[in-house]
């Protein structure tokens, strides 16, 4: 058989430039979840979370829940990773849905910060704020971006999108009504909070920021406080909203909200 080479080698750069225009497909984002702690049911919300953000994002999730002593929930458990250096090490964001507000340990609580710092992304919902507020460092608090020691009563909440331009917030109403959940009270705001929602505080007669994204070191942070009851966790505009501040927080979001490509779900 003969070859034509002009012609065999036309076909060779066409395959070439054929293979070299196919995109490599995004590895899924490697989400590590810790969770557990007092007050919240999160052996639900574990899947919920899992199961929504997988449906929205091209993530897997490795998820480290712990309780105390015999499965109780204790406020001053210490959540066993925390306890090495490096321990975010492998994944490209942290999503923290924990409470321990109880732990006074400052340099467990700075160790906890520190990949934030470093530049590991952190995704803080809600009880993740009074976490480690018992201790004296404020790393913890300048990593969430806020320092809240208290809570309004748990109730409707009328939730107003002060930043319908951010990428985070397209696609969130400009009011919404978060049913059942408990407003954290904002005492000290760092320099680097950027606030995208709030809610009138009945209790202190103003508004609170519940929804926002903030910078710590090299770390990129979002965060949300609502999210007390199941209801609000699998609410879409919820899932949504923390779809967004993920993806957001791992640089992978567009400016119209929507994932960049090949970081959508792949599920069907």
């Amino acid at each position: 058989m003969k070859f034509h080479l002009p012609l065999l080698s036309a076909l060779c750069i066409a395959g070439l430039i054929a293979f070299a225009a196919e995109p490599e497909t995004p590895k899924a984002l490697r989400v590590l979840m810790v969770t557990g702690g007092c007050c919240h049911d999160y052996e639900n919300q574990k899947m919920i979370l899992a199961e929504g953000l997988s449906s929205r994002a091209n993530v897997e999730f490795t998820i480290v829940h712990e309780e105390g002593p015999d499965g109780k929930k204790d406020k001053t458990h210490r959540i066993s990773i925390y306890e090495k250096d490096g321990w975010a090490a492998g994944y490209d964001v942290v999503l923290h849905n924990e409470c321990f507000g109880g732990i006074t340990d400052n340099a467990f609580v700075e160790r906890i910060a520190r990949p934030h710092h470093e530049g590991v992304p952190a995704v803080m919902l809600h009880c993740s704020a009074h976490s480690y507020r018992a201790a004296a460092t404020d790393e913890w608090r300048k990593c969430v971006g806020q320092k809240s020691m208290s809570h309004e009563k748990n109730r409707d909440l009328l939730v107003k999108n002060i930043a319908p331009g951010h990428p985070v917030m397209k696609g969130f109403p400009m009011e919404w009504l978060d049913k059942a959940d408990e407003l954290y009270k904002n005492e000290v705001l760092y320099p680097d909070f950027v606030p995208l929602a709030k809610a009138y505080g009945e209790d202190t007669k103003q508004d609170h920021h519940l929804v926002w994204v903030n910078t710590y070191g090299k770390g990129r942070v979002f965060g949300t406080t609502m999210g007390h009851n199941n209801s609000t966790m699998e609410d879409p505009v919820f899932l949504d909203l923390v779809a967004r501040g993920l993806l957001w927080s791992c640089g992978k979001l567009n400016d119209d909200g929507k994932p960049l490509p090949g970081y959508e779900s792949r599920q069907k």
